[in-house]
């Protein structure tokens, strides 16, 4: 039940980061400026967003097999008419449609957590939610297909993928009336959750790394591109060493955070997030220095090798940061998972709609392509100081 929910929840993410790949050939036909490529990439994910917290309140109630079954079901026609596409509108409402199937993480989360118990649902969501590797398998994926056939053939190959998916994810699951929700609670018993300011707090945390995760996910292979010349397979292939780790190696957060704490996980997250964002902040710069034998001129800037190596640890952490947070909601809120989740999802999901279009929107205000990650160093910044002034204090993380 586990493999076969991580499976499906691996195919849905790797729909919704399409447009990381064929939004470049896109961008080009339609003559797309930096911030109209943000929307593109960006517009799946709000759909997938928004949706999240009714799916996880519906997952609480009907149980998740079959909401995600339907979830699944019902973006093949959308993935598949994203072919056919011309005008820039269309792929908007394409990507509206398209983006349901991010909403799957907020089914598959409570789903796959109430089969375990509670000493190891850090563990179990973990791996489920290593489907985030999905990012990844996109950009391998993907690349091939459009250099191929074209990039109308991969909304075409992922619709029939998505069918086989929802068949097998069907064929091998289970449902268990226990872990259903009484249908005496209402709506709005469930979101009452939404006043504890600890809530607030987790969906600070999850925009950074599932926000910032999806969002660099979408915005890296256009950035080697314009940043160092790249062929997109290439491209592709080097931005999968941040997607790769930040959906495989969720799983190991999950066993972290079950060992060491929610808290203790999430408090080192953040500081090698600073630590990476301030190095990869700072743009490729020429200077000029007046010596005693005349100007001399230097060059600072990271080349690719030392680029993607920084992009690689902060998908590490990134991916250690989305287990931990989720490990938190498991403690604090065992009955009520799903609604949880799904609000906690909404706001990390939401950092991804928002985090694309101000990327593009900083890089055509600015002519600075690496703002995207000033803007990341800003927001990490927020959330550790949030973190020290509500947990620190309170905790002894240094001994963790």
């Amino acid at each position: 039940m586990l493999i076969v929910s991580t499976l499906a929840f691996t195919v849905c993410f790797m729909v919704w980061m399409m447009f990381g790949v064929i939004g470049i050939p896109i961008k080009k036909m339609l003559n797309l400026n930096a911030t109209q490529f943000g929307l593109l990439t960006a517009m799946p994910v709000l759909t997938g967003s928004l949706v999240r917290v009714p799916l996880g309140i519906w997952t609480d109630k009907y149980g998740g097999r079959i909401v995600m079954a339907v979830l699944m079901v019902l973006t093949v026609p959308a993935i598949w008419m994203m072919g056919y596409a011309t005008e820039y509108w269309h792929f908007l409402v394409a990507g509206l449609f398209v983006g349901l199937a991010g909403g799957s993480f907020s089914v598959g989360t409570p789903y796959v957590a109430r089969w375990f118990p509670k000493s190891r649902q850090g563990t179990a969501m973990g791996i489920y939610g290593a489907g985030n590797s999905g990012a990844a398998v996109n950009k391998f994926v993907a690349p091939v297909i459009l250099v191929a056939f074209g990039w109308a053939a991969v909304p075409h190959v992922y619709a029939a993928i998505m069918l086989g998916a929802v068949i097998l994810f069907w064929l091998f699951s289970y449902s268990d009336p226990s872990h259903l929700v009484s249908s005496n609670v209402s709506f709005a018993e469930q979101l009452k959750a939404l006043k504890d300011p600890r809530v607030l707090k987790y969906c600070q945390y999850y925009s950074i790394v599932f926000g910032g995760y999806v969002a660099l996910s979408l915005w890296m292979v256009q950035y080697y591109v314009g940043e160092y010349g790249l062929d997109i397979r290439v491209a592709a292939l080097l931005a999968a060493c941040f997607s790769l780790p930040g959906g495989v190696l969720r799983a190991i957060g999950g066993v972290l955070s079950d060992k060491y704490g929610a808290h203790s996980v999430t408090w080192w997250v953040m500081w090698v997030s600073w630590i990476c964002l301030f190095l990869l902040s700072y743009p490729q710069t020429d200077f000029t220095i007046l010596t005693v034998d005349g100007p001399s001129t230097f060059h600072i800037g990271l080349n690719v090798y030392v680029f993607t190596g920084l992009m690689f640890i902060l998908g590490i952490a990134w991916a250690f940061g989305k287990a931990s947070v989720f490990k938190y909601i498991s403690d604090d809120y065992p009955g009520n998972i799903g609604a949880i989740s799904g609000i906690v999802g909404l706001a990390g999901g939401m950092g991804g709609f928002v985090l694309p279009i101000m990327f593009g929107m900083l890089m055509d205000w600015t002519g600075i392509r690496s703002s995207a990650f000033m803007l990341m160093y800003g927001v990490v910044w927020v959330s550790l100081i949030w973190m020290y002034f509500t947990e620190v204090r309170r905790a002894n993380v240094m001994s963790a």
